[in-house]
C-alpha cells in the first residue's frame, strides 16, 4: 500500500547551474576554468565551495523526496518547455529567483517549496527552508501530519494583440534588447504619451524586493543629491491584486514626453504599450530572456494583474 501511494505522488525538483558549472561549460574543463579565475586575480576556492554545497543540498533533497514520491529533476533552462502535472509538488533548490522563474509556469494547484542550498551565501527571502528541512516538510505534506501554511503570489500578465503571452512572478520588462533607447507609445488610465526610454519595468508585490527596488533606491538617491525629502513609497504585498510600473530613464524631447513615468495597475486596469522600434524590442519576465516575446514595430502589449496566482509554501 505504501509503495502504491508513493507511485501516485510526484515531486519535480528544479535545479540551476552553479557558477562553476557555467564556467566549465564556457572553458570546457575545470582546470581551464580555474586558470582563468586565478589569472584574473580571484580565488577559485569560493567557486568550489559553492558547487560542493549546492551538490550536497540537491542530493539530500532528492533522496528525501524519493522516500515519498516519484521524482524528476530538471534544470532551470528546461522550464519553458517542461509540462508539469496539475498535482505535482514542485521543489526549487537554488536562489530566490529560481522560485520566481518556476512558479509562473505552474497552475494554482501546484504547491511550490523554495529550498535555500546555502543559507550562508543566499538570503532566502522566498526560499526560507534549508535542505535539511525537506525531511520534515515532505513528511508533513505526504503523511498529513498537520496543515501547511501557504501564501498566494500575485502574477503579472502580458499579452500581445496576436495572442502571445507570458506571466511574471517578479517583473516584466518591456524595452530594448540592448542599450539603445526604446521607442513606444504608452496608454495608462486614459492618458496617452509617446516615449523614449531605457524600457519599462512592471513589478508584482513579490518583485518589490527585486529589480523594482533599484528604481526606488535611485529615486531616494536623487532626492538626497538634490537636497529634497526622500519620497514616501509603500511596497505592495505578495498577494495584493495590483502591480507597480516605472519607466527607466525617460527622455524628454520634441517627440517624447515624461508625464507617465510611475504608477499602479489595479485589478481590472491595464497598461498598454505599442512599439515603433524596427528591431531589438523585447518583452520578458523574471529575467528569462530566452523565453522573450518580440516587441518590434506595431506590437501592442497589454499588461494586467493575472487571473491565476502562485501557491508558495511559507514558514508558519
Amino acid at each position: 500500500m505504501e509503495r502504491e501511494m508513493r507511485g501516485m505522488n510526484k515531486i519535480v525538483i528544479v535545479s540551476q547551474k552553479t557558477r562553476l558549472q557555467e564556467l566549465i561549460e564556457r572553458f570546457n574543463t575545470k582546470e581551464q576554468a580555474q586558470f582563468y579565475i586565478e589569472h584574473m586575480g580571484d580565488s577559485f576556492d569560493d567557486y568550489l565551495d559553492e558547487d560542493r554545497c549546492y551538490a550536497e543540498s540537491l542530493t539530500y533533497v532528492r533522496k528525501k523526496a524519493e522516500q515519498y514520491a516519484r521524482v524528476s529533476v530538471i534544470d532551470k533552462s528546461f522550464l519553458c518547455n517542461y509540462i508539469f502535472g496539475r498535482d505535482d509538488l514542485v521543489v526549487c533548490v537554488g536562489r530566490d529567483g529560481l522560485v520566481c522563474n518556476t512558479m509562473k509556469y505552474l497552475e494554482e494547484s501546484n504547491l511550490v517549496i523554495g529550498i535555500n542550498p546555502d543559507p550562508s551565501r543566499w538570503e532566502g527571502v522566498i526560499s526560507p527552508f534549508s535542505a535539511e528541512d525537506s525531511r520534515w516538510l515532505f513528511a508533513i505534506i505526504f503523511d498529513g501530519l498537520r496543515e501547511v501554511t501557504t501564501k498566494k503570489i500575485t502574477f503579472a500578465h502580458a499579452v500581445t494583440q496576436n495572442g502571445q503571452e507570458l506571466y511574471a512572478a517578479n517583473d516584466i520588462f518591456v524595452g530594448p534588447a540592448n542599450h539603445i533607447s526604446a521607442g513606444y507609445d504608452i496608454l495608462y488610465r486614459g492618458k496617452y504619451e509617446r516615449q523614449s526610454s531605457s524600457g519599462v519595468i512592471i513589478s508584482t508585490g513579490l518583485g518589490q524586493s527585486g529589480w523594482y527596488k533599484s528604481v526606488i533606491a535611485q529615486l531616494n538617491g536623487g532626492a538626497e543629491f538634490l537636497h529634497m525629502n526622500k519620497p514616501s513609497y509603500t511596497a505592495i504585498g505578495w498577494s495584493d491584486q495590483e502591480l507597480s510600473f516605472a519607466v527607466r530613464e525617460p527622455y524628454p524631447s520634441i517627440n517624447s514626453g515624461v508625464d507617465i513615468v510611475m504608477g499602479k495597475i489595479k485589478l481590472g486596469e491595464s497598461l498598454k504599450l505599442r512599439s515603433y522600434m524596427p528591431e531589438n524590442g523585447v518583452i520578458f519576465s523574471d529575467g528569462m530572456q530566452e523565453d522573450a516575446i518580440s516587441f518590434n514595430s506595431g506590437t501592442l502589449v497589454t499588461i494586467t494583474v493575472a487571473k491565476k496566482q502562485g501557491n508558495l509554501l511559507v514558514c508558519s
